[in-house]
């Protein structure tokens, strides 16, 4: 039997397990805020087959039945942060949790529930999401998307009646209900505006018309200050989301065909982690690859011609106008002269224990009234003036789109092809490979459309401090000629067209380390693209440095294969060590003349970040210090050269005031939590997953650790007792001319939450000892696995 007729067997005639129906798309816009749901008419089907380490393989006949499977089958694994997300994103956190409580950062940066609640549930009464919906393609979400998340919500809601929760965190929890396909479009609209207004909850919801009479009639934010507080913002290194992703051209390879090893650094914890399956749809779809929670694509993965993956851009995502409010009303705006009136937006939200809270948003033209960026860029809203911000990601329910597009890819000209067609990714760079010996480099993300141009034209006071330093514009919002203007081929107005987009093809390597397109190839600068979309001849991340030293190494030795990326993201070299370490050591001896076990044992460290090495951890507490109280310029004796940008700076300069004190200050530390200064990594940095302890290897940002690692210091618990963010869902891809890829994966933190599943810590301790998952993508592969399991669900 030819493998697709199999397929499309096993998808329509496998043992049924469940009815399974949910409404459809249309249906979905009359919302009932996930109560008084009940199946349609319409049956849904699909068959899961499960492999090593809990992986489905989801087999189905159209996007519909497609969406089912996943919807289940994330449910199986997932269904506590699933039900978590959905919470959020109607508004309803403070109804469950209480107001004062903390989302757990996943869908927005909100600081309370009280905030996150006002702001979605903002979103849910202005019809947002609906309207997005309800846009045609290419602006709007495609037909296949629907159907998908029509199916994702009937295979969610078909797990929930089938089975009893295990999950200590929701078991028996009231907030665990049924959704519609109208609440997975709301949790892609969160994913898509997290650089925009999902950035600026707290902002949005708390920015309040001045007192009459006003109390801040003259207070302005200080440009200088406001400059050093976006770029802190806005700066790759202090994000809790970031990646490496490298594709290697055929020229540099064993076999004359492309490589691709992809490396997301993402929460271990909450709504924004990974899980893994595959999707077929035979003679359609069929790819493998990696999802974020409550999405019904594969985000990150890889086909038998194909492998892409992303990693966190600089490009920023929104800009602000500054508006001149009518005097006497500080609630109306000058436009050329004349007042427009804000829109109030009064959302009410249920609170636990408490009576509803009313609050009022104010929105223009522009998008809502901000009163600051985070905590650390206030924009006061006084009688004269006041700061909207654009978010154009807010018109953007398409990232899905490009995902599909990229899953039914053939070649790196197909994912070029359907970035330009979809333009559908708000904040991630794409790396891709195929088969033919083709590499791709693209920053295509939805950005407004801010030219160089327009910012030298228009920026207020504020904005001509904090674009250059941040790429963050503030336009003069009372000019119809400062309006952003569209590009001919953009599918929304006010954001930048695929033309303006840095892209570099077929180079040997093209590698990303989340610092801007300028050196994704360090012998082919990329150049002449807008500021808003990062900085160019400017100083690189160590993490950048190291991994573009090692991937032009692996390019020039040439023969490369996957077993050449696998040990890449394991190698754990600490660039910061091989510049520093062995001058500080040298330095230790006179500036720490009473402790010389501090100087023997940086002096014997082997500069790695393994879960053996001994004195990684000392230098790792010795490097935070030294490096969050010395500035950037006076760490190093050689300074930055865009001449050679990747081996600047260096020498490490031990005269600084602040190098000896942080010697100290580690030892001390590392002393008085009784850890020896030559104990091995894994000792203390670990995770515990059911009370076994699983040694972490890695690094910190600021080590340049390829395998980053942000771990969660507490010196009562031993040292590094959790990884906040980090190596999440790893892929090494090749192909050797089967029909089958090469393929590796690894999911860092493991498929499922729920302590009481068999795949909860299973990969987790694969990555503690550098181990793979050998991924089954062909049918014959899949067929054989000593793990198989096949669960069919259908109507």
């Amino acid at each position: 039997m030819h493998l697709r007729t199999r397929l499309k067997h096993l998808a329509l005639t496998g043992a049924a397990l469940a009815v399974v129906t949910a409404s459809l798309p249309g249906a979905a816009a009359a919302d009932s805020g996930g109560r008084d749901r009940h199946p349609s008419d319409r049956g849904l089907s699909a068959v899961i087959r499960y492999t090593e380490y809990g992986i489905p393989h989801i087999v189905a006949k159209d996007y519909a039945d497609l969406g089912f499977g996943t919807g289940w089958a994330q449910a199986a694994d997932q269904v506590c942060t699933l039900a978590d997300g959905f919470l959020t994103v109607n508004g309803e956190r403070s109804r469950y949790f209480g107001p004062d409580a903390a989302p757990d950062g996943s869908l927005s940066s909100a600081t309370s529930n009280l905030s996150s609640d006002l702001y979605f549930r903002g979103v849910k009464d202005a019809g947002t999401v609906e309207e997005l919906l309800a846009t045609p393609a290419p602006a709007g979400p495609s037909r296949d998307l629907k159907e998908l998340m029509r199916g994702w919500a009937a295979g969610y809601n078909a797990w929930l009646r089938k089975n009893r929760i295990t999950d200590p965190a929701c078991a028996d929890a009231e907030w665990v209900r049924p959704v519609t396909a109208l609440d997975v479009a709301r949790r892609g609209f969160a994913v898509s505006v997290l650089g925009g207004q999902g950035r600026a909850v707290d902002g949005i919801t708390a920015a309040r018309p001045p007192a009459s009479p006003p109390a801040a009639l003259d207070a302005v934010p200080d440009p200088e200050d406001a400059a050093g507080a976006a770029r802190e913002l806005f700066a790759p290194e202090n994000a809790t989301m970031g990646s490496n992703a490298v594709a290697f051209s055929g020229a540099t390879t064993a076999n004359g065909r492309g490589l691709l090893l992809g490396n997301p650094h993402y929460p271990w914890q909450g709504g924004r982690r990974f899980w893994q399956s595959q999707q077929t749809i035979p003679g359609e779809l069929n790819v493998s690859g990696a999802s974020l929670l409550g999405t019904a694509v594969v985000n990150i993965g890889f086909n038998d011609k194909v492998a892409w993956s992303h990693t966190v851009a600089t490009g920023v995502p929104l800009n602000l106008h500054q508006l001149a409010l009518v005097p006497g009303d500080p609630t109306a705006y000058l436009v050329d002269g004349k007042p427009e009136r804000m829109t109030p937006r009064t959302v009410t939200v249920a609170v636990e224990d408490g009576a509803p809270v009313t609050r009022t948003q104010w929105w223009t033209r522009y998008g809502p009234v901000v009163g600051g960026l985070g905590a650390q860029l206030p924009l006061p809203w006084t009688a004269t003036t006041a700061y909207a911000l654009n978010d154009p990601n807010a018109a953007n329910l398409r990232g899905s789109d490009t995902a599909l597009g990229f899953g039914r890819a053939r070649s790196t000209q197909d994912i070029a092809d359907t970035l330009a067609r979809t333009q559908g990714l708000p904040w991630v760079n794409t790396v891709a490979a195929d088969s033919a010996g083709h590499s791709l480099f693209a920053q295509s993300q939805v950005l407004p459309r801010i030219t160089d141009e327009l910012a030298a034209r228009c920026s207020t006071p504020l904005g001509r401090a904090t674009y250059p330093a941040s790429g963050v514009a503030v336009l003069d919002g009372s000019r119809s000629d400062c309006a952003l203007g569209s590009d001919p081929d953009a599918v929304q107005p006010g954001v930048f067209g695929p033309a303006r987009m840095p892209v570099l093809r077929d180079t040997p390597y093209v590698e990303n380390s989340n610092d801007s397109a300028w050196l994704a190839n360090a012998d082919r600068p990329l150049t002449g693209y807008e500021r808003i979309f990062g900085t160019v001849a400017t100083p690189r991340s160590l993490r950048t440095r190291g991994g573009i030293e090692d991937v032009a190494a692996m390019a020039d030795r040439g023969g490369l294969t996957v077993a050449d990326l696998q040990r890449q993201q394991f190698a754990n070299r600490a660039p910061a060590g091989d510049l520093a370490a062995a001058d500080a050591a040298k330095a230790c001896a006179s500036v720490l003349p009473e402790d010389p076990e501090v100087c023997r044992v940086l002096g014997n460290w082997d500069r790695t970040v393994n879960t053996d090495s001994r004195g990684a951890l000392l230098f790792d507490r010795f490097w935070r210090r030294f490096t969050g109280t010395v500035k950037p310029a006076d760490q190093w004796l050689v300074p930055f050269s865009a001449a050679d940008p990747v081996r600047t700076p260096h020498t490490l300069d031990t005269g600084t005031p602040g190098f000896a004190q942080a010697l100290k200050d580690a030892a001390a530390e590392l002393r008085a939590a009784g850890i020896a200064l030559d104990a091995p990594l894994g000792a203390h940095q670990f995770v515990v997953r059911n009370g076994e302890r699983i040694p972490v290897s890695g690094g910190t940002e600021s080590l340049g650790i390829w395998n980053k690692t942000e771990p969660v210091w507490n010196a009562a618990g031993g040292g590094y007792v959790e990884v906040a963010h980090g190596t999440s869902h790893v892929q090494a891809v090749g192909w050797d001319g089967s029909r089958c890829p090469v393929a590796r994966t690894l999911l860092s933190y493991s498929q499922s939450s729920n302590p009481a599943s068999p795949h909860y810590s299973d990969q987790t301790r694969l990555f503690s000892g550098g181990r793979w998952v050998t991924s089954r993508f062909c049918e014959k592969d899949i067929l054989r696995s000593p793990a198989l399991k096949v669960v069919t669900v259908r109507g």
